[in-house]
């Protein structure tokens, strides 16, 4: 590996160990084994640095365990077994989740990261919302990305904390479909029983 990817493999190590709040530029540049100046050199900045090696964890983690097609014979199965899945992540990959809450307050005062978070959330909801649908990203329709997309981002930033928090009484997958069940009921429409 040349510096630039030496940098980015001490980063992430950074992330895993101390965090994104707390890691120094010292930090990166002694778990990459190479000088300080070669941050600035390859990326300009910690932060810009911190924000690659976080983005690539997460795109990673989003292209394995992050999909939402899970096991079971109906949707309310698959879609509890998607919850199961992401919970498990969740507490394995701790981490990942709180470097990325770390970066989250940082970016209130950073325009820039603010700007790149915003985007990737634009990005989240449009997959998110195609996912669920069963349809292409560019098929899905607005409605959906705001309404489905939107709602499901709001779980998973929820649920996220909440296992961060108290993992022992974070909810189940089940307990998830079956709220979101009670939701519809409370909201006036008919429950659909075929799945």
């Amino acid at each position: 590996m040349g510096n630039r990817e030496d940098l980015l493999a001490g980063a992430r190590r950074c992330l895993e160990e101390k965090g994104y709040l707390r890691t120094t530029v010292r930090d990166i540049a002694s778990a990459a084994r190479v000088s300080m100046a070669a941050i600035g050199y390859h990326f300009g900045s910690r932060e810009v640095l911190l924000n690659q090696a976080l983005f690539a964890a997460m795109e990673e983690w989003a292209a394995g365990a992050g999909r939402l097609a899970g096991q079971g014979d109906t949707a309310k199965e698959r879609y509890a077994d998607t919850w199961d899945r992401k919970i498990r992540d969740f507490g394995e990959m701790r981490w990942l989740w709180t470097a990325s809450v770390e970066a989250f307050v940082h970016a209130q005062s950073s325009p820039e990261l603010l700007a790149i978070l915003a985007e990737g959330q634009r990005r989240n909801r449009r997959m998110v919302a195609a996912a669920l649908r069963g349809v292409p990203e560019e098929a899905v329709t607005e409605e959906d990305v705001r309404s489905l997309g939107s709602l499901h981002i709001a779980l998973l930033s929820g649920v996220m904390v909440q296992v961060l928090t108290d993992p022992e009484q974070a909810p189940t997958g089940a307990e998830l479909a079956q709220g979101l069940r009670g939701m519809v009921e409370l909201l006036g429409e008919p429950v659909r029983t075929d799945g």
